[in-house]
């Protein structure tokens, strides 16, 4: 059996969620996708994410949320990692951090999937290693699932692909976020680990990374405080298709995926 995953990148503000609800249902039906994996750390107001805004990106068909960096930029996101959503925050914070890092979900007529979630270090807030919590945690999640996806939530490229040539083999795929622009460098790996080192983001792309493009500029230019509101168009849903084979969990594909909604009549 093959098993189609997709993963959404980065979900920015009401503008991404927006692209999810409205471009996933015939992204499914055109590629056959069985399990979605979405990173939805900016899709409540462009940083952070509720209770609320899980329960509607799940509500679209998405079957498990990942974070990053931003997981803390919302207060009610406490209540969210004490619930038993299928919501992930990066597995290497401290012992004891609420919430978990990753999980194994099963669906009618699909074998057990892991989804593991983890945040870099280089360039980013020093948290525990991601290399040494990655292998202990791959380890365990092999013993009830032949397919795991990984989001590895981080700023530097060379971060993102020893990780997963490290993984290489034990897991099925390795895609990145973090940095809202979509790479092309996906390929599979000689053990069967799928890889790409960004997603991209699902959210306006008339923008700078999701935001209103004349106050980040403002920024630059004077160094002074600026609001950064959540862009509105050219909205597009970026991911990555991937095409595992469950008896061994090796991928066999793994393709690019950026849609783009109609933009509406008022703009």
């Amino acid at each position: 059996m093959r098993v189609k995953l997709l993963f959404i990148g980065d979900i920015v503000g009401r503008p991404g969620r927006r692209a999810v609800r409205e471009l996933l249902p015939a992204l499914r039906e055109k590629h056959g996708i069985q399990f979605v994996v979405a990173n939805g750390e900016n899709s409540a107001g462009g940083s952070g994410i509720t209770p609320a805004i899980a329960g509607e990106i799940l509500a679209t068909g998405v079957d498990v949320i990942t974070s990053g960096d931003h997981l803390w930029d919302q207060k009610e996101v406490m209540e969210l990692l004490a619930s038993d959503a299928p919501f992930l925050r990066p597995l290497n914070y401290p012992a004891g951090t609420p919430g978990k890092g990753s999980l194994v979900m099963e669906k009618p007529g699909l074998p057990p999937v892991a989804v593991l979630n983890l945040q870099g270090r280089t360039f980013m807030a020093s948290i525990e290693n991601p290399f040494t919590a990655a292998r202990e945690e791959v380890e365990r999640l092999r013993q009830n699932a032949r397919i795991l996806f990984v989001d590895f939530h981080a700023e530097a490229t060379s971060e993102k692909i020893a990780l997963a040539r490290m993984l290489d083999g034990q897991v099925s795929a390795v895609v990145g976020t973090h940095t809202h622009v979509q790479t092309a460098d996906e390929q599979i790996f000689p053990g069967g680990t799928a890889y790409l080192t960004d997603a991209g983001f699902t959210g306006p792309h008339e923008s700078v990374l999701g935001r209103e493009i004349a106050p980040v500029i403002q920024r630059f230019l004077t160094n002074m405080p600026q609001r950064f509101d959540v862009a509105t168009r050219r909205v597009r849903l970026q991911g990555a298709l991937v095409e595992i084979d469950d008896s061994s969990g090796r991928s066999l594909g793994i393709e690019r995926i950026s849609a783009e909604l109609p933009e509406s009549p008022n703009g």
